[in-house]
């Protein structure tokens, strides 16, 4: 008789234990491991006007582009062109701050880019021109990459996003 308890003491530890330990974590603080994603996720998702059908990753800054402007643009690029056979999920956006043009030899160097003026474009914050964002082809804003991005981990999410989501 004391050896059927036992057992039924034991398999009821065993069914109980892991509610105990999971309520005992929450209260005590513990949070699972670190995101996988390298991108900043905006939560929750805006609609952006101007931007839907694919993903998009696009950049904001003034028609002179400087040197981490230019690095932005050619990031997107390299980025988009890493993804292989879906790279044609993804499009680029490089969206004017000012009225200026840009000059010819960044227009050919980023050949394939859309560019649009910012009243074109809303939905995205005052200081957009230090992030490259991600749009989704439902056209929200996503996600938003660090000022200087390392365009590996860039790439690490975006292929995550392409494998896992039919839109786009």
């Amino acid at each position: 008789m004391t050896f059927l308890r036992n057992k039924l003491v034991l398999v009821a530890a065993v069914c109980v234990a892991p509610f105990v330990l999971g309520t005992a974590a929450y209260f005590l603080g513990w949070t699972p491991g670190a995101p996988s994603n390298y991108g900043e996720l905006i939560d929750p998702p805006r609609p952006v006007a101007g931007v839907r059908g694919k993903w998009t990753l696009v950049a904001f800054d003034a028609a002179a582009c400087d040197a981490h402007c230019e690095k932005k643009l050619y990031y997107m690029r390299q980025v988009r062109r890493a993804q292989g056979k879906h790279m044609d999920r993804v499009e680029r956006l490089w969206v004017l701050t000012d009225a200026g043009k840009p000059r010819a030899e960044l227009l050919a160097a980023i050949e394939g880019t859309r560019i649009l003026s910012n009243a074109d474009v809303k939905g995205f914050e005052a200081r957009a021109v230090d992030h490259i964002y991600l749009v989704d082809p439902l056209g929200n804003l996503m996600m938003r990459f660090p000022r200087d991005a390392d365009p590996t981990r860039m790439i690490k999410d975006l292929q995550r996003l392409l494998k896992y989501a039919r839109t786009g």
